[in-house]
């Protein structure tokens, strides 16, 4: 492997695992027990770190190097709040403009194959995802990949405390289905309804689980 090719291997496994809460708000960042684990010299680690800083995953700590960002309350709020206007404006394009094929392609998402709270998280970002391509915006999908990557890392963190984390994942599949089924009419009001109903609740459990985390200031 060139070394050009190693640091985006290196720069790409940390913003996974920052991603997927395999390294969670507020962890303690140490250079030299990433080069030992990764198998490489400082100086990737170094140069994979400085881009996580940029991105603002990552952020530099009195006395203590390199530490994951902790959660921002209003950041949360921000994501939440663009996430609903990108979401209204996908499913009412869907509804008017999208091919019969394009929406029988949501039949995939009626369904998740785990109740682990990782896995369901990574199913609800493509479900999500989902719905903003088949409204055919490339520019709009893009900004809802990222969105959609931050919500994720929101969700594992303020539901993986909670003891009904199981009832929460069904709930939300269940409206899911709701959604499909609307979209799969073509009623654009319904399907807008249950949208904002389904990302205002998740809103809500989210914001109330993240009020209860040490990691969110």
């Amino acid at each position: 492997m060139s070394v050009r090719l190693m640091r985006h291997h290196i720069f790409d496994a940390l913003r996974e695992d920052i991603m997927s809460c395999g390294l969670l708000p507020g962890a303690e960042v140490r250079e030299s027990a990433l080069a030992e684990k990764y198998g490489v010299s400082k100086s990737p680690i170094r140069d994979a770190l400085q881009k996580l800083e940029w991105e603002g995953l990552v952020e530099i700590a009195p006395r203590q190097g390199h530490r994951v960002a902790p959660i921002s309350i209003q950041d949360a709020q921000d994501i939440l709040d663009f996430r609903e206007i990108l979401e209204v404006s996908a499913v009412r394009r869907i509804c008017a403009d999208a091919s019969a094929e394009a929406l029988a392609a949501l039949d995939a998402y009626r369904t998740c194959d785990s109740d682990n709270l990782r896995d369901y998280a990574v199913y609800n970002r493509a479900f999500h995802v989902c719905i903003s391509t088949l409204a055919g915006n490339r520019r709009q999908t893009a900004t809802v990949i990222g969105l959609m990557e931050n919500y994720e890392r929101l969700c594992i963190v303020s539901l993986s405390s909670r003891r009904d984390e199981a009832a929460a994942m069904s709930a939300s599949l269940t409206e899911h289905v709701r959604i499909i089924d609307a979209l799969q009419a073509r009623d654009a009001r319904t399907a807008t309804r249950l949208s904002i109903s389904h990302i205002r609740k998740s809103q809500a459990q989210v914001m109330r689980g993240l009020r209860n985390q040490p990691v969110v200031p």
